[in-house]
């Protein structure tokens, strides 16, 4: 039965390997600290946080998130602990709130590995605050217990870390809030919310009441469920428990069933229309993928859904392998362990044999994991073959028929591929990697080596050339996915050397004008479209749109800055910031085609920027994380095959398409 704490209140905890969850409704910071009987951290190795998630017995999430799971084994604890703090805080710099007052109660809740709630607390009465402690773990007697403590910091992390006896607080709080910004920079963008009875996770009506999705080896689990059914679910990450009750000997299970096709949907105030459905599958075998088989409004938004359960399917089945593996790891050097501590097995056949036995037991439980990873991944792959055809041009690849019958639109749609997404697990599987529109951020295309196998064998030229290929990629489909007129493109190329690059846009006319070249150029575009953001700015604040100049260009703009920091000043980079933070929400987007080397003589004073922009490659690179469990995803440009002339005929009936409206 659960434990409804208020302030205060402790309640015995039932076993010792247990789960936390936390559910805040907007992305927040989660970490825990380790307290000796005083309650003091001794140092910065006891502080579990998105930088350093992994403590013996504690693991907690990579970034921040509206949800988390913060995996505990008190078993597993070192003696010396006899406290683990909960610790809750807003991120900085995010353009978030500044004060947990701001949002719903933070509520969070002590769970077992089944899944059954201990306790709960909802963390009330925060108003000025920006970090907390939520619940405490402690062990007096040598009886572990849960407390509710719900005390709020209005210093943030730095007052709450000193509070605990940390010498080293204020540098530690610094260091986490990097690592989060960081966390933040390079993550996949999470999709949008969901109803609190929106399951993410995908089941089959044959998965039975309870059944849960499980990675293996007791690793943190940050899943992508809400951890209350008043919560609405964001991105969390996969469960990662044994099954309740396991012995030594029984393996963890990768997960329970085949990956179903029940996907995520979206509500607002009348049932979608139902989605395609697969015909009954025989006995024994997966049920077949069908395109559009999520829920929405529409078959675009059943397909957007679709892709983001693909994407989540993967990422959730290669966390269960993963973790499988490890474990077989862990239990190989255990039972090797116990053989080399014991005199009597050290020499001889019993020594050989018992070695032998442990290695064929560890290969037999990474075969089973195996064997679950090509499962999922054949109906992965079985659902990509159906639903790539499928997409709209917005989704599809440049490769895609859908652009041959290509048709200026009449709306904007909801979304737009900017790249491909695959693990090492599985190379071939390619989910699109989707961003919404109108765009929340911009892109920071990196034309430097970095770091990636095939940026270090291409010269610094070719990565540049690639850079601005891809540029021009991405601006010709927003172009294409806006209706005609309602999207504007400018171009910065100080020195002219993204010319080449550059004559698909040129020479169909798309531009809003010719590339501006030299240090006047770069300073009239930036100063006509921070006018344009002040503008509408003020407008919007006063309520007086219609007082806007009749000149004034009411379209979406987009600013694709070549050849970074060639011919910028100091106020000019002031501006790019600007235009950077304040540019999206008045329909100002930003692309920089840079090499942040080549931008490190400004200093810390372009962090800020390039925090705020999407980083995306023009060669294979590993750089992006999904929201989940953090895995390293490879990035891959959507670019035209080559010799094709499919980007030159769509922006020609973009063109045509403005020219029709005397633009």
């Amino acid at each position: 039965m659960t434990a409804e704490l208020v302030r205060g209140q402790n309640h015995p905890l039932p076993q010792a390997r247990l789960e936390i969850r936390v559910s805040a409704g907007k992305p927040i910071v989660a970490g825990a600290t380790l307290g000796d009987e005083q309650g003091t951290v001794r140092g910065t190795e006891w502080v579990a946080h998105p930088g350093s998630p992994n403590l013996p017995g504690l693991e907690v999430s990579k970034q921040a998130a509206a949800d988390h799971r913060l995996a505990v084994d008190l078993g597993a604890l070192p003696d010396s602990v006899h406290r683990v703090s909960v610790l809750l805080a807003l991120p900085v710099g995010v353009g978030g709130p500044a004060r947990f007052g701001a949002l719903a109660a933070p509520f969070v809740s002590v769970t077992g590995l089944d899944g059954s709630e201990a306790a709960s607390y909802t963390v009330t009465g925060l108003e000025s605050e920006s970090a907390v402690v939520a619940l405490e773990l402690y062990r007096r007697q040598g009886i572990w217990k849960v407390r509710a403590v719900g005390q709020g910091y209005a210093g943030g992390l730095a007052e709450m870390l000193g509070d605990q006896g940390l010498p080293q607080a204020h540098e530690l709080a610094a260091a986490i809030q990097d690592a989060v910004s960081s966390g933040m920079a390079r993550s996949v963008a999470a999709p949008p919310p969901r109803t609190p009875d929106d399951d993410r996770t995908r089941r089959t009506a044959s998965r039975t009441t309870g059944a849960q999705d499980r990675t293996v080896g007791g690793t943190a689990g940050r899943d992508a469920q809400s951890a209350t059914p008043s919560s609405s679910p964001v991105p969390g990450a996969p469960n990662a428990p044994e099954p309740p009750n396991a012995s030594e000997d029984t393996p963890p299970q990768a997960s329970v069933g085949p990956i179903d096709y029940a996907h995520p949907r979206r509500r607002t105030t009348a049932p979608p229309p139902p989605p395609p459905t697969a015909p009954p599958a025989p006995p024994g075998q997966a049920p077949q993928p069908v395109a559009g088989d999520a829920t929405g409004w529409s078959m675009e938004e059943r397909l957007y859904n679709q892709v983001w359960g693909m994407f989540e399917d993967l990422a959730r089945t290669t966390a269960a392998y993963r973790s499988a593996v490890d474990f077989a790891e862990s239990r190989l050097e255990q039972e090797l362990d116990k053989v080399l501590s014991d005199p009597r097995s050290r020499i001889g056949t019993a020594g050989d044999t018992a070695r032998e036995a442990a290695r064929a037991k560890h290969d037999q439980l990474v075969d089973q994991a195996r064997a679950v990873l090509e499962r999922d991944m054949a109906q992965l792959v079985a659902e990509a073959e159906v639903v790539e055809p499928a997409l709209p041009p917005a989704f599809a690849a440049w490769s895609n028929p859908a652009w041959h019958g290509y048709r200026v639109p009449m709306e904007i749609p909801m979304a737009l591929r900017v790249g491909d997404l695959h693990l090492p697990e599985s190379p071939d599987l390619r989910i699109p990697m989707l961003v919404r529109l109108p765009l929340e951020r911009g892109l920071w295309i990196d034309s430097g080596r970095s770091g990636s196998e095939a940026a270090l064998m291409m010269e610094s030229d070719q990565l540049r050339s690639a850079a601005m290929d891809t540029a021009v990629a991405h601006a010709a489909r927003l172009l294409a996915a806006y209706p005609a007129g309602e999207f504007t493109v400018h171009v910065i190329d100080p020195a002219g050397s993204g010319a080449l690059a550059l004559a698909p846009l040129t020479e169909s006319g798309v531009l809003a004008a010719p590339p501006a070249a030299g240090v006047q150029g770069v300073t009239a575009v930036l100063a006509k479209l921070t006018e344009r953001v002040d503008l509408v700015q003020m407008a919007i604040r006063g309520g007086a749109a219609d007082a806007l100049p009749p000149d004034l260009d009411t379209a979406e703009q987009l600013l694709i800055v070549n050849d970074f920091p060639h011919g910028f000043d100091d106020r000019a980079v002031t501006q790019l910031r600007y235009l950077a933070d304040e540019g999206p929400s008045v329909g100002v987007h930003l692309m920089m085609v840079a090499d942040r080397e080549d931008a490190s003589a400004y200093g810390p004073v372009l962090d800020p920027l390039w925090r705020a922009l999407l980083r995306v490659t023009p060669v294979p690179d590993d750089h992006l994380a999904d929201p989940w469990v953090g895995h390293a995803w490879t990035y891959e440009p959507q670019l035209p095959p080559a010799g094709s002339q499919v980007v030159r005929q769509v922006l020609a009936q973009v063109a045509a398409a403005r020219r029709s409206l005397g633009r």
